[in-house]
């Protein structure tokens, strides 16, 4: 334990000390929160207007609230994924040097060596997502705040495991990459298309049919629903309360993918949380399994 907890120490120093990784994963949050807000937050607030005028005029801070709770749980969902592609370099970056050349030849065993790497990514991803999270609050204060204190707690155990799914996914995907060009191409790629394929930036019910059933079957579809349940919780209450009907609640929370489906089946929220449990145990296993087996 104490020469994981050494590598863990020595791994996120080496992040700090990058002062350009540094600033590009806390600056990374606030860019995508300003271009999602200047972007993004028309787009949804159009769509919402449109998808709920026939069935009630609601009040403007509550449209205005919705929107900026679906964007940041959008920002959130996607963050806490793409974020670890970029912490992770240190991985890489140990290849390309030489750095694990010396590892290789001392008594610490090569599996508390990619343990090292995945608790450091995991650590700095939560620090990353942490700041983003709190910009995110931020943003819906001053939309319009419906957010219980439950919520909000709910929301911070939603991120702990969308980084722990990323952290798992991006180790696996990292551990064959030798230079930094190469993760940089997988970071791209991966931020480009995660969004879309999660269902950050467009609500999955938008798709085909066919699309909507691909996506259920990936996890990442659950964790942003997840993000998305907590971070409308407080609002689909308040359009409960301003006389909504709940079948058009109902509506809204399928179209916002708040309710997904899988196989003709929704999905709630506790079967959501063991989705996304199993997924990190299973990428987990895996991430173990390839370090054993080309370890060796």
């Amino acid at each position: 334990m104490k020469e994981i907890t050494a590598l863990v120490s020595r791994n996120r120093k080496l992040f700090f000390k990058d002062k350009g990784m540094l600033f590009s994963s806390m600056i990374t949050p606030v860019i995508l929160i300003v271009l999602y807000a200047t972007f993004l937050a028309n787009v949804y607030k159009d769509s919402f207007v449109s998808a709920t005028k026939d069935m009630i005029d609601l009040p403007d801070k509550i449209i205005d609230g919705t929107v900026a709770a679906q964007l940041a749980a959008a920002l959130l969902a996607v963050s806490c994924v793409t974020v670890t592609f970029c912490v992770n370099l240190t991985m890489v970056q140990d290849r390309a040097s030489g750095a694990r050349k010396d590892f290789d030849v001392s008594p610490v065993s090569k599996t508390k060596i990619y343990i090292g790497y995945f608790l450091s990514t995991v650590l700095n991803s939560l620090m990353v997502n942490g700041t983003a999270l709190a910009l995110c609050l931020l943003y819906i204060l001053k939309m319009g705040w419906y957010m219980s204190a439950s919520d909000v707690i709910f929301v911070i155990l939603d991120m702990i495991l969308l980084v722990l799914f990323g952290s798992t996914l991006s180790s696996i995907v990292s551990y064959p990459l030798k230079t930094q060009g190469q993760l940089s191409a997988v970071g791209t790629i991966v931020s480009a298309g995660y969004g879309f394929v999660c269902g950050a930036y467009m609500p999955i019910s938008n798709f085909s049919s066919g699309l909507q059933k691909a996506l259920s079957y990936l996890p990442g579809t659950y964790g942003t629903s997840l993000v998305k349940n907590h971070m409308l919780n407080g609002v689909y209450k308040e359009m409960a309360d301003t006389g909504l009907p709940s079948e058009a609640v109902t509506v809204i929370r399928n179209t916002l993918d708040c309710n997904p489906v899988f196989r003709g089946h929704v999905v709630g929220v506790p079967q959501m949380y063991l989705i996304m449990a199993g997924s990190i145990v299973v990428f987990g296993a895996a991430y173990l399994l390839i370090i054993m087996i080309r370890e060796r």
